[in-house]
């Protein structure tokens, strides 16, 4: 059994869910993009904006954690399990 105190969190926070949540988004609008790209130009936008996703993702949940959302912040509260 784990010691409760020695739980790193394993990123159990809003942060870190706000940061993949966004990045799966922009993963899968990238793929749609990818996938019907040689019918028509447009879609490659689309590839451009999933890519696009993937950093602000990764910025939202940075900002989020300094903001003190993040596992070890002042605003979140882990659940008990």
């Amino acid at each position: 059994m784990t010691n409760p105190i020695a739980d790193p969190g394993h990123g159990h926070s809003p942060a870190a869910w706000t940061a993949v949540i966004i990045m799966l988004v922009g993963f899968t609008i990238g793929t749609v993009g990818f996938c019907f790209a040689e019918f028509s130009p447009l879609w490659v936008a689309l590839i451009w904006i999933g890519a696009a996703l993937v950093p602000v993702g990764a910025i939202a949940g940075w900002v989020l954690a300094r903001a003190g959302y993040g596992v070890k912040g002042p605003k979140y509260s882990p659940k008990a399990h």
